[in-house]
């Protein structure tokens, strides 16, 4: 198998994605031309040496950044002490060892994994792991056991999708040891799923099973109370799958428009489905936020500036859907696209709710979404465009949440997403370009930081962008950022504020083109022409109000293998450190520290997931938690006391591989279909994860 498996050191894709995955994923969105044509700056030109006056030497001191409104916001001490040298070392669950304490911060005590190219999800010695559920698996009444040979539309919409991408798992009251689970099934790889696939001329079939096999599921699962151990309880009441098929409720200011209505729908209210889940966010009132993102591959014949500017293309799609259902052909309902690439709400505590799709946070292709809530409980939602070049979001709710769950508060708090105005963010620096030469060499400062603002897009039915309506800022987000000069990002993926500290985090993927004739040039925030391993930003919202219009922001990790100088670890000691390439999930543990899931790793190993320290001492410590299988991706990681969880996703997808020559064995052995599926890991010894 593992000859199949292509260096992806010479991989010509970005980061380390096979030509498969950008095929399926994202339709080989970093093959086109990029949709963002505005003269906006870059990034990197505005922040071009936005560094702070501090040395490494000074790296535990108090920084104070001006922000553009002329307020002060002080970052706390960064970390820059030593600590004892990580000792590689794997395990695959069934080693002997105890989990005992490694050196670390705390719920970072583990051995690290090495980086490898094994075809298995490879964790720490002294930890142990299961294969919650798969693909197929049957988690509805009267849904069959999976067979890949005999496998129906009807089936699938009964039995767990593919490709898992955000994970979220909630209390269950009154069922004591058991929790929901919540999930997207981002997109399909039909080649890895049917026997004897022609793309070309895909059957019915085929079309109506992929269409069942995306969406969003529902599973009731129970814990192992000696362990971190969790199973599938199949055929639970709570127990739900949500496809391209389903009804979902378009809501919010730009709900009932002109730009939403559609043959099938008069209204512009109802839309059926929901496309490309990608990450998402877990709401305080107990609800989930779940990221429709690379939308526009499914749609055939754009032909509109709108259409260009969300990538849809001109030609027949790739997986040819629209010969299937006309709202597929934009030639045919020319509105049926902007129906796709918003938040979705859910209620897995109702399975009777329709999702709704929440108009007033904007429409372009959302990573993720994750709440905070401000003083006076107001929720506040951070998101990004993951596009090379686009934008930073945040959405302001003008509602308080109630607590509670009596039947009054959800009602209630089931309307905050609906009203309050949508942010775009603008990034400013002031430091000198010239110490920056295209290499990566860190500054002689050794720290980027600089200040921003939010530039409002629309506040209910009023718009404040110039030339625009209410109703196209908001189904043409996009287009209103371009207007007001927001700062082009290097993809902004997940974005997740602390639950300790309030800080936000942002996920730079990584963008090739940095450097390309006519595309900006490396700059204290993209260190490195061609930067393929990506970067995390740390963002402070002024005075720590998450409604403000002002923050400081500074770059926390710059990507790559910790023997290039032109990585960067928050001033953490470089050695001491575990490599890393593009960053793209995000999460917390109990203790502080961001976990951080990877995509497309691009030192020729494979993808992983990593826990480093945000604080204190130790701060940017980074530890490997674990690996992947050949060609998977790392999603959806919850780390609790107990377990973490992580959807292993698109696994054996490698250049040339199909059913009949899989790339991968994993996860039920030679000769079994590879199946995309979640995987909890815990510590033999029933301790806590980390410490």
């Amino acid at each position: 198998m593992r000859k199949l498996l292509p260096l992806l050191s010479s991989n010509p894709h970005p980061g380390g994605r096979s030509a498969l995955t950008c095929r399926y994923r994202c339709g080989d969105a970093c093959f086109h031309e990029v949709p963002n044509k505005s003269d906006n700056e870059y990034a990197g030109d505005i922040i071009a040496g936005a560094m702070s006056r501090r040395s490494m030497m000074r790296a535990a001191a108090v920084v104070t950044v001006v922000t553009a409104a002329g307020s002060a916001l002080a970052f706390g001490p960064g970390g820059s002490s030593a600590s004892a040298a990580l000792a590689a070392g794997e395990g695959n669950g069934n080693a002997g060892g105890t989990g005992g304490k490694a050196d670390g911060a705390r719920g970072l005590r583990f051995t690290p994994v090495a980086p490898n190219t094994a075809d298995q999800v490879t964790i720490p010695s002294g930890y142990a792991q299961n294969v919650v559920i798969r693909w197929g698996d049957p988690i509805l009444r009267g849904a069959p056991d999976f067979n890949p040979d005999k496998q129906t539309a009807k089936a699938q919409a009964g039995q767990w999708g593919y490709n898992t991408d955000f994970l979220s798992l909630l209390p269950l009251k009154g069922e004591r040891g058991r929790q929901v689970l919540v999930a997207n099934h981002e997109y399909t790889d039909e080649i890895l799923m049917f026997k004897g696939y022609d793309a070309a001329k895909p059957t019915r079939e085929q079309v109506e099973i992929a269409w069942a096999a995306h969406g969003l599921s529902v599973l009731v699962v129970e814990e192992d109370r000696k362990s971190g151990k969790l199973t599938a309880v199949t055929r639970h009441q709570l127990n739900r799958r949500l496809t391209v098929t389903s009804e979902f409720k378009l809501t919010g200011p730009a709900a009932g428009s002109d730009l939403l209505r559609t043959s099938a729908d008069r209204t512009g209210s109802k839309v059926y489905g929901t496309l490309n889940n990608c990450a998402g966010g877990t709401t305080p009132w107990g609800t989930t936020l779940h990221g429709e993102e690379n939308f526009n591959q499914y749609f055939a014949n754009g032909s509109s500036d709108t259409d260009k500017r969300y990538g849809i293309g001109t030609a027949a799609s790739e997986r040819k859907w629209e010969l299937f259902d006309k709202r597929f052909d934009l030639k045919q309902e020319p509105n049926e696209a902007h129906r796709f690439g918003w938040v979705v709400e859910l209620d897995p505590y109702d399975p009777d709710f329709t999702p709704r799709k929440r108009t007033a946070l904007g429409r372009f292709k959302h990573e993720a979404a994750q709440p905070r809530l401000t003083a006076d409980g107001r929720p506040v939602v951070y998101m990004g465009d993951d596009e090379r070049f686009d934008y930073l979001y945040k959405f302001v709710s003008s509602k308080q949440m109630q607590k509670g769950d009596s039947r009054a508060a959800r009602e209630h708090n089931l309307t905050l997403l609906d009203e309050g105005t949508l942010y775009v963010a603008k990034l400013t620096g002031d430091s000198p370009a010239g110490e920056i030469d295209g290499t990566g060499k860190l500054p002689n400062d050794g720290e980027f930081d600089g200040s921003g603002v939010w530039i409002p897009l629309a506040t209910g039915d009023v718009s404040h962008v110039p030339g625009m309506t209410a109703d196209e800022v908001y189904v043409f987000t996009r287009l209103a950022g371009d207007k007001v000069g927001a700062t082009k990002m290097d993809r902004p993926e997940d974005v997740e504020p602390s639950p300790r500290t309030g800080r936000v985090y942002v996920a730079l993927t990584n963008n090739t083109d940095r450097g390309k004739a006519g595309k900006a040039g490396a700059d204290e925030a993209n260190p490195r022409n061609a930067n393929k391993h990506g970067h995390i930003l740390e963002l402070a919202e002024n005075w720590d109000d998450p409604a403000g219009d002002g923050f400081a922001w500074r770059l926390f990790l710059v990507a790559g293998d910790p023997n290039d100088p032109a990585t960067y670890f928050a001033g953490f000691p470089k050695d001491k450190v575990s490599p890393i390439s593009c960053p793209d999930n995000v999460a917390f543990d109990p203790h502080g520290n961001l976990w951080i899931a990877t995509d497309g790793n691009a030192l020729g190993v494979h993808d992983g997931l990593f826990g480093v320290a945000t604080q204190g001492d130790r701060r940017g410590e980074l530890k490997q938690f674990l690996t992947m299988p050949n060609g998977a991706e790392t999603c959806g990681p919850i780390v609790q006391d107990r377990r973490v969880l992580v959807a292993v996703q698109h696994p054996g997808e490698v250049d040339g591989a199909s059913v009949e020559k899989p790339a991968s064995a994993w996860p039920d052995g030679p000769g079994k279909i590879v199946r995309p599926s979640v995987v909890s890991v815990w510590r033999k010894d029933g301790s806590d994860i980390g410490v």
